[in-house]
């Protein structure tokens, strides 16, 4: 008999969702449905792959992290995808979060947090901004790609603790509402600009 490496991965991601994603309270079907579906494995290093369901961020291969799973848990659950959504996500480089999220919503566009400061000549649509990572501030190059009313969905960090946040775009811009401190990793992209006070 042929031993292969799916069984002890496909192990992995049920103690996954058992011992990390049960326990801190996340219970949606969808979300946990996304979740067993979608081998984090794969959007690891090789070298990382034993790691890749461990409770806590993995180094990728450009030196971002991949958060760890309960961040994407908490994600899906506070944003409630629907078919009707068009979707926009700004990736860190791992391809997970955009994988998580695909089949939920009618249309998925993915960026990164470079291409997130370049304005964008379409003009806004989106229903919902999933941002994979932790900012200081959100810049309006990404925030005025949201249709009124959109939703933003994104780890916040403030004073060194970062936290999941929500928001909607108004008329006036977007305004976060942090929820559960959890660590997320930092996109210096998104850093607020160092000002001077005397």
């Amino acid at each position: 008999m042929i031993e292969t490496t799916a069984a002890p991965m496909q192990i992995a991601r049920k103690a996954m969702i058992d011992s990390q994603l049960r326990t801190s309270g996340i219970n949606e079907p969808f979300v946990l449905a996304r979740m067993a579906a979608v081998a984090r494995e794969d959007f690891v290093p090789v070298a990382a792959r034993s790691s890749a369901y461990i409770d806590r961020s993995i180094v990728l291969a450009n030196g971002r992290r991949l958060a760890a799973p309960v961040f994407y848990g908490m994600l899906l659950a506070e944003a409630q995808p629907v078919a009707a959504d068009t979707a926009l996500v700004v990736d860190s480089g791992s391809g997970y979060l955009p994988e998580l999220l695909r089949p939920l919503v009618a249309k998925l566009d993915v960026i990164s947090p470079e291409d997130a400061l370049v304005k964008s000549r379409k003009r806004p649509g989106y229903s919902l901004l999933m941002i994979d990572g932790a900012a200081e501030t959100l810049p309006d190059t990404l925030t005025t790609r949201l249709a009124d009313g959109g939703r933003v969905l994104t780890g916040l960090v403030a004073n060194g603790v970062t936290r999941l946040a929500v928001g909607r775009r108004t008329a006036h811009g977007v305004a976060l509402l942090p929820l559960a401190e959890t660590g997320i990793p930092r996109l210096s992209e998104f850093d607020q600009a160092a000002s001077w006070s005397f």
